[in-house]
């Protein structure tokens, strides 16, 4: 699919809409995704007509009906499924925010999270994206996935997003071993000054990784110790209730 095809000007007008992006002008779609203005208001005709986007006044919104094709999702529908009883259980058990994660591209994609009103609210968000190598959900899927992905990220810019991100590839792989030794990834300040997360990995009916749950909390009163013990139980019931999903 290419830039010039139909399919792939729809692509990048979908793609424009940003995480904190709740709606667009026609103007600012052009301008975003870099196709003709007169093309964006003709495709847009067809997705309004679709419920891929809505609109209301002289700006666009993204549909309710992208929402209703993306809970179809085989695998993403029975992660979340399965997870969220437990992502409740622990957020009673640590008061913390809980997240479920997956790996698309070089990035986690956040399915799931349980917080509470005055709990993390950035950066993560349900369908958010944060980049593997700084995250503990990223971390704990690559020391727990292929190594061609580990080849891919530590190939690529690793970003730093605070003073304490790693961003040096000889350090990322000494993280990822040091995963991979307890069975969980920590990271501490390396997505947000002041927070740490513990996250594991999450098998699937065939014994690959298929995601990762985390728990995130202030620093000051975090306890890595306690919550690698809690994510380690609840893994266990996951993986459980994610094969007996994916037998129905």
């Amino acid at each position: 699919m290419t830039a010039n095809s139909v399919l792939g000007k729809v692509q990048l007008i979908l793609e424009a809409f940003g995480p904190d992006d709740e709606h667009l002008s026609l103007t600012e779609l052009a301008r975003r995704s870099g196709v003709a203005k007169a093309s964006v208001h003709r495709l847009a005709q067809e997705l309004l007509s679709w419920g891929v986007l809505e609109r209301r006044g002289s700006d666009y919104w993204l549909g309710i009906r992208l929402f209703e094709i993306g809970q179809r999702v085989p695998r993403q529908r029975i992660l979340r499924e399965a997870a969220r009883p437990y992502m409740e259980d622990l957020y009673q058990a640590t008061n913390e925010t809980i997240h479920l994660a997956v790996p698309d591209g070089r990035e986690v994609l956040y399915l799931e999270k349980v917080s509470g009103h005055s709990q993390v609210t950035k950066p993560s968000r349900v369908a958010g994206r944060m980049p593997m190598h700084c995250t503990a959900t990223g971390k704990v899927l690559l020391a727990f996935g292929p190594r061609a992905l580990v080849d891919e990220v530590i190939a690529s810019p690793l970003e730093r997003l605070t003073p304490h991100t790693v961003n040096a590839p000889g350090l990322l792989l000494n993280e990822l071993a040091r995963a991979r030794a307890n069975g969980y990834a920590v990271e501490y300040e390396q997505t947000r000054v002041g927070f740490v997360s513990v996250a594991i990995p999450l098998t699937g009916a065939t014994g690959l990784t298929t995601g990762a749950l985390s728990i995130t909390a202030p620093l000051f009163r975090a306890d890595v110790a306690k919550y690698a013990g809690l994510l380690a139980m609840v893994g266990r019931r996951i993986t459980k209730t994610v094969s007996a999903l994916a037998v129905r």
